[in-house]
């Protein structure tokens, strides 16, 4: 089973491949997403990575999290799923 990584403290400048080679070391990565401004397509410095199994992922975290990158401290860790609020209905007042 695959396993999702959010890494945080990315250089702005950081691209998907770079980040891809970044976790190859540790394993196969299914995927990675860096994060940017909706309006802007600025990067916002964070990103996601899954690794195809869990092992692989431990083990990049492990490495990684702390560790510098493009002069920053990256913070690597288990992603969590975001929490949404829960929603109104158009009847609420």
């Amino acid at each position: 089973m695959s396993k999702r990584i959010y890494v945080g403290g990315l250089p702005y400048a950081t691209t998907a491949d770079q980040l891809e080679a970044l976790f190859k070391p540790y394993g196969q990565v299914v995927d990675s997403i860096i994060v940017t401004d909706k309006v802007t397509g600025q990067a916002r410095g964070f990103a996601f990575v899954e690794m195809k199994n869990d092992g692989e992922a431990d083990a990049a975290i492990a490495a990684l999290n702390g560790s510098e990158y493009g002069g920053r401290r990256l913070v690597v860790n288990v992603a969590r799923e975001r929490e949404r609020p829960p929603r109104r209905s158009s009847y609420e007042r």
